[in-house]
């Protein structure tokens, strides 16, 4: 079953953007194997949900963030669950959890499992592998490599604005303190750590301090 989906997953994928594209869904689905079997997630769901969870995320690129992915995801994924040999319940959940993944989604992560994949994808963005994908994401759009202004979090999505640095202020640093599960929070400590360290030294630099 698993496999299927991968496939089925996979072929959203070919137009996606590096900083979304199908290696990011890959490491969710090896950072969710690893915190669900620590925290007794149940496994075909949660890499169910984990194959499938950003297979909208190119509809919200092109829309540049007026579609929300989760939402969207969710109702691509439907017609997909619908035909797994699971249970009804089962199926549900794995909506639930494509549903409720986003950070900035209106949706909370109630299941074992939605808790899971939300930490996974998270962690993701966070750590060495974090800090190359905001500055990733950031040249996709067309962000410069920093922006100085005074107030970073009144600065817009999708702007020459929207650079790595303002993707940490508004968003990655206050993930660590976002993670649902204790495995994952084990996880977010230290890739936080690094993120931090990394932009601190980042300012610096830019500064001409060091």
């Amino acid at each position: 079953m698993l496999d299927t989906v991968k496939r089925i997953a996979y072929t959203y994928f070919q137009d996606a953007r590096g900083s979304h594209h199908w290696d990011h869904t890959l490491r969710v689905c090896r950072l969710c194997d690893r915190i669900g079997t620590v925290e007794g997630a149940e496994m075909d769901v949660l890499l169910t949900a984990a194959y499938l969870h950003d297979i909208a995320r190119g509809r919200q690129d092109e829309a540049n963030g007026a579609v929300c992915h989760a939402e969207k995801g969710a109702q691509l994924a439907a017609p997909i669950v619908a035909k797994l040999p699971l249970t009804g319940a089962q199926r549900d959940n794995i909506l639930h959890c494509i549903r409720s993944h986003r950070f900035r989604g209106s949706h909370n992560p109630r299941t074992p499992e939605a808790m899971v994949l939300f930490d996974a994808d998270k962690l993701d963005a966070i750590g060495a592998v974090g800090v190359a994908r905001a500055f990733l994401f950031a040249g996709e759009i067309g962000a410069r490599l920093h922006s100085d202004i005074a107030d970073i979090e009144g600065t817009s999505a999708y702007s020459i604005d929207d650079t790595g640095y303002r993707e940490y202020i508004v968003k990655l640093r206050k993930i660590k303190d976002r993670i649902l599960t204790r495995e994952g929070r084990k996880l977010a400590v230290r890739r936080h750590a690094v993120m931090e360290a990394f932009f601190n030294r980042f300012l610096e630099e830019y500064e001409g301090k060091r």
